[in-house]
């Protein structure tokens, strides 16, 4: 945990550059013409820009001698549409660089709107599948700060956004490192007035992608340290930051640590992500609340593969019983007390749709990834244990 006495600001390099500290987005000003930036295009979503975390902000840049632009139709899961209208946004507006602003929503669709301003391919194209991400056009790509106000999906430290195929009800992962953000403004403030429900669901976001990608059998040392460390911080700081919004310390580990569990997640994913993948496009549901109640059914589906590693997982965060079945139980458990829904019937969902859902779980890139296979029987049963 880190110290809330003693939260100084630091520049790190991830490569990405990260601005880290408490306040820091008063130097928003200077990180915009850091990258030769004069007029940058605010994407946010039109429920946040509403909100003073967001007014404050602008008020800042205008304070600084930046002038910018607003974009705020994006949607809690961002769809093709979204990004062409954030595209003819920035051309109208003659802007020079994005500012990706919000939760994993918001920076996504900017990401990806600073990809397509100069490609003659559909977004599609550039689905993260084989050698897709040579097709970018890399020439005149501009730059990108991205400001979370969440701390779930790390998208700040990504190199991919995730999308909707509102045609076909199918959420797809774009792909290309040059949407990785040149500036990472991580400001523990501007998570403080989250919602315990939103801090909830965001947070075992960011748990999730610690854990799947640790357990996923794909080989990734460098990733597995990022995992474990965030599941460290998560498991202290998730429970405090929900209990308490004004924990700077534990805001600014949650923050932390999801950056940390995104960069991670290049690893892989598994069974988690790939359901709730598809569950959100077919029923536009939060991600983050999926992922909670998906969660502990998968875990427990792929014991009879991660059981090595799930009770390594136990060991590091001094799980009671300290083995593989206890980090299910953490799991069930941390969900019952961050007053998330133990099932997805709560949110609407039933089998009527369960053909389509299991055939786009199966497609889903990060289905390979879980350590036990996925077949269209489990996949149901999955699906079905889940409700």
């Amino acid at each position: 945990m880190l110290d809330p006495t003693h939260l100084p600001s630091r520049n790190w390099s991830w490569p990405t550059a990260i601005r880290f500290g408490v306040g820091r987005v008063a130097d928003l000003p200077g990180m915009v013409r850091e990258l030769g930036g004069r007029n940058p295009l605010f994407v946010t979503d039109a429920a946040l820009a509403k909100l003073p975390v967001v007014t404050r902000t602008l008020e800042i840049l205008r304070a600084g001698g930046i002038g910018f632009g607003l974009f705020t139709k994006v949607q809690p899961n961002p769809t093709a549409l979204s990004v062409e209208a954030g595209v003819a946004a920035f051309r109208a507006g003659g802007h020079d660089m994005v500012i990706a602003f919000g939760g994993g929503s918001a920076l996504d669709a900017a990401k990806a709107v600073a990809l397509m301003l100069h490609q003659d391919r559909p977004i599609w194209d550039f689905e993260d599948i084989g050698d897709n991400w040579t097709r970018v056009t890399v020439a005149g790509h501009v730059p990108v700060i991205a400001v979370p106000t969440t701390a779930g999906t790390g998208s700040e430290l990504g190199r991919s956004s995730v999308i909707t195929d509102s045609v076909n009800h199918r959420k797809k992962i774009i792909f290309h490192p040059i949407m990785m953000p040149e500036i990472a403004l991580l400001d523990p403030e501007l998570t403080r007035d989250l919602p315990p429900a939103l801090t909830a669901s965001t947070g075992m976001d960011a748990l999730c992608h610690a854990l799947e990608c640790y357990i996923t059998p794909n080989l990734h040392p460098m990733a597995d340290g990022l995992a474990l460390q965030a599941l460290r911080m998560i498991r202290t700081a998730l429970p405090r930051a929900f209990a308490d919004g004004q924990d700077i310390a534990a805001r600014a580990d949650m923050l932390v640590a999801s950056g940390m569990a995104c960069v991670a997640l290049q690893k892989g994913l598994g069974g988690v992500h790939a359901l709730s993948h598809s569950l959100g496009a077919i029923y536009d549901l939060p991600h983050g609340m999926l992922n909670a109640i998906l969660l502990p059914t998968v875990t427990a589906f792929n014991l009879p593969a991660a059981a090595p590693r799930l009770a390594e997982i136990a060991q590091v965060l001094g799980l009671p019983g300290a083995d593989a079945g206890s980090v299910i139980d953490w799991l069930a458990d941390l969900r019952r007390g961050l007053g998330l829904p133990s099932g997805l019937a709560a949110l609407g969902v039933d089998m009527a749709r369960a053909d389509e859902i299991v055939e786009m779980t199966l497609a889903d890139p990060c289905a390979p990834a879980n350590p036990m296979p996925l077949t269209a029987k489990n996949v149901r049963a999955l699906l079905q244990g889940s409700l």
